[in-house]
């Protein structure tokens, strides 16, 4: 029963909800999620933190980035795949995640 808690909890922010949907469509890295949401680095990592806490997201290293994408065995989950069919994107949100791709947002983050 906690891990269905700490599922809902985790999605039960907008922000989180947000960010889990976006993952479903693309794996992306924090500067991503920041330009396509338009909101504070430390408020999208924390969002992921939780997310992650909750088994709902992985992260992955790649060179200096770290890339996070939905948790395959959560896509298996009922709850999720019930969610996935009743809450969309928004369309904004939806050109926002084209364009920072079009424009290859994580290059221009690049450090260094």
């Amino acid at each position: 029963m906690e891990k269905f808690l700490k599922i809902f909890d985790a999605l039960s922010d907008e922000t989180r909800l947000r960010i889990f949907l976006l993952l479903t469509r693309n794996e992306l890295c924090v500067c991503e999620l920041t330009n396509i949401l338009n909101m504070k680095q430390p408020r999208i990592s924390n969002s992921l933190r939780i997310l992650k806490e909750a088994g709902l997201v992985e992260s992955k290293r790649e060179g200096q980035w770290i890339i996070y994408s939905v948790n395959p065995k959560t896509v298996e989950n009922e709850i999720i795949q019930s969610l996935k069919k009743e809450v969309r994107l928004t369309a904004s949100d939806r050109r926002k995640i084209v364009k920072c791709k079009g424009e290859s947002i994580r290059e221009k983050c690049r450090v260094g």
